[in-house]
């Protein structure tokens, strides 16, 4: 579970980031990332109904997803927030494969402090 200061939680918010920020595509992975004003970062998670029409799926992804960003989160720069929007196709991939796949995206992104 993300902790909670570094969740992307209202709608203003959301809307801010698709509007004004800057789009990265890893195969099926989408990020959207805009600096804010904080001196920390927050994390939103979009799993539309194109991708299963199974709730459990959808769920089971963006579980998998905040498990991958809250690892990430000491290596990630100061003051972004980041909607990561899946993609159809993700779904049939393992979380190693997940995780390779935000892992490229966040390199891609240039959000990573120490790129190892």
């Amino acid at each position: 579970m993300l902790p909670k200061e570094n969740r992307l939680k209202k709608k203003k918010d959301f809307e801010n980031v698709f509007k004004k920020g800057k789009g990265f595509k890893e195969k099926f992975l989408f990020l959207k990332i805009r600096k804010n004003e904080l001196n920390v970062n927050r994390f939103g998670f979009a799993v539309s109904l194109k991708v299963s029409k199974k709730a459990v799926v959808r769920n089971k992804l963006k579980r998998q997803l905040r498990e991958i960003v809250k690892a990430k989160l000491p290596q990630v720069k100061p003051g972004i927030d980041g909607i990561i929007v899946v993609l159809p196709g993700l779904e049939d991939k393992n979380f190693q494969q997940i995780e390779e796949i935000a892992n490229k995206l966040f390199k891609k992104a240039k959000i990573i402090n120490n790129t190892t």
